[in-house]
């Protein structure tokens, strides 16, 4: 199992196991965590997955594909460096310790 930390844009964090494979999307939906309302269920159709990802990990993940940088266009507030869709990081062990703060809103 792989633990995520989510943490509202108020501050409140949540931590879950996640299964490789899974998305960070799915972990968040499927936890209930507040933030991530997953419109299209991980088409890559929306926004509504937006996350920023911690500093720390930004180099570490896969890079944005061009689907996923045209879709931040839509997103709240989106950070060049930072923002990413959540249904597009898909878990593996190297994920293991993320963080991912959630935006003001969801588009």
């Amino acid at each position: 199992m792989v633990k995520i930390i989510y943490i509202e844009h108020g501050g409140r964090p949540h931590e879950v196991e996640l299964s490789p494979g899974k998305t960070v999307m799915e972990g968040a939906r499927d936890n209930a965590i507040p933030g991530i309302e997953a419109d299209c269920g991980g088409a890559c159709a929306c926004s509504t997955c937006h996350v920023y990802v911690d500093t720390a990990w930004v180099d570490r993940l896969p890079p944005r594909k061009e689907l996923e940088d045209d879709m931040l266009d839509f997103a709240h507030e989106p950070d060049t460096a930072t923002s990413r869709l959540s249904c597009q990081l898909k878990v593996t062990e190297a994920f293991d310790g993320l963080i991912v703060r959630m935006p003001e809103r969801q588009i």
